[in-house]
């Protein structure tokens, strides 16, 4: 009896050993408390950039996005440069759009002018759409802090959201209009009508009047409501679903540019009309539809009328599904990663962090 006494108390005394050296479930634990620890630094992440935003005075607030629109804007304009030109191309001639007569049209291009000539008019791209991008992003975000009613939420309600986007798009077409319009008499001339930026304002000047440079500016401005309240309306409305989806965790550049991608979509399909109407209204000068385009709803007419609604209005659209989101995705894309990063920058803070 006193033998299986001692061997219990063995017994007892080695598992209170083993408690002491392996935790009960210590495997388990440490799994949940990783996961935990992912999702609170995914929290975490998310809201110091939020905290990292609120630092900076709105002047800061305002160089930061100017420069980050800058670049995203030169960045996307430069690689869909080709397309741009090709779908310019179509948008105020009379020929059929197919993708055939793309490829035909980028490989003649190559083949009599070489290939720099697709990126012919990319100068005048970027003096327009760097500061259209700069203006256009730097706008959004004042107009999403003037319109905020509630201030404790980071999202505004879904009308002003779009209403923001809307309005800086307004904002940033209508400062840089006349940029636009030499943008596309460049690309749609030969080298020896406009030899470079400066000389088609010249030429405009004295042979059609100041007043051409402006030609075209009603369904600019028109149709960027439908265009940037759509795209900027799309995005943000994503990236806040994403964030309650994945616990506040901020996208990858992959997921951004999947976001954009679709907002550059649907806004592009909204505005695409009177994207049309533009650019005849803004080329009549050197196509010889001077008399023919003079207004919105007559050039509307007269598109329809010689090449049909769907085929006049919409030539090229299947074109700019593939042109247009992939600009926008690269363009909102590089625009959130310029500005987090330009952000952490202590320079751009607030001088009343450090003795707060």
């Amino acid at each position: 009896m006193g033998v299986k006494i001692k061997d219990s108390l063995s017994v007892a005394e080695s598992l209170k050993t083993s408690e002491k050296l392996i935790p009960p479930m210590t495997g388990r634990s440490n799994v949940s408390t990783d996961d935990t620890d992912t999702e609170i630094s995914q929290e975490e992440q998310h809201h110091e950039e939020h905290k990292i935003h609120e630092k900076l005075p709105n002047y800061n607030k305002i160089l930061t996005s100017l420069i980050a629109g800058a670049v995203a804007g030169a960045v996307a304009k430069t690689v869909i440069a080709p397309l741009d030109r090709a779908k310019i191309n179509f948008q105020i001639s009379n020929k059929q759009f197919s993708a055939r007569e793309v490829y035909y049209f980028l490989k003649n291009t190559c083949r009599n002018e070489g290939k720099a000539k697709l990126w012919r008019g990319n100068s005048a791209t970027m003096a327009r759409i760097v500061p259209y991008a700069a203006i256009q992003y730097a706008a959004h975000e004042q107009y999403k802090q003037l319109l905020k009613t509630d201030q404790s939420k980071q999202h505004l309600p879904h009308h002003l959201r779009f209403l923001a986007g809307a309005l800086a798009g307004v904002t940033s077409s209508a400062a840089t209009y006349p940029l636009d319009l030499v943008r596309a008499r460049m690309a749609v001339t030969a080298k020896d009508r406009y030899a470079n930026f400066v000389q088609v304002f010249i030429k405009i000047y004295r042979e059609e009047g100041i007043a051409t440079l402006y030609r075209g500016f009603t369904p600019t401005v028109l149709g960027s409501i439908p265009y940037s309240g759509t795209s900027f309306f799309t995005y943000e409305t994503l990236k806040k679903e994403h964030a309650g989806l994945f616990g506040g965790r901020d996208p990858t550049p992959v997921e951004r540019l999947g976001m954009g991608a679709f907002a550059g979509l649907l806004g592009q399909s909204a505005s695409y009309p009177l994207d049309i109407i533009r650019r005849r209204m803004q080329t009549a000068g050197v196509t010889g539809h001077s008399h023919d385009y003079k207004s919105i709803l007559g050039t509307a007419k007269y598109v329809v009328k010689s090449e049909g609604y769907i085929k006049g209005l919409y030539k090229g659209l299947s074109m700019n599904w593939v042109k247009g989101p992939t600009a926008v995705g690269i363009s909102f894309t590089v625009y959130d990663i310029i500005l987090h990063w330009m952000r952490k920058f202590e320079i751009f803070h607030s001088d009343d962090d450090d003795g707060g």
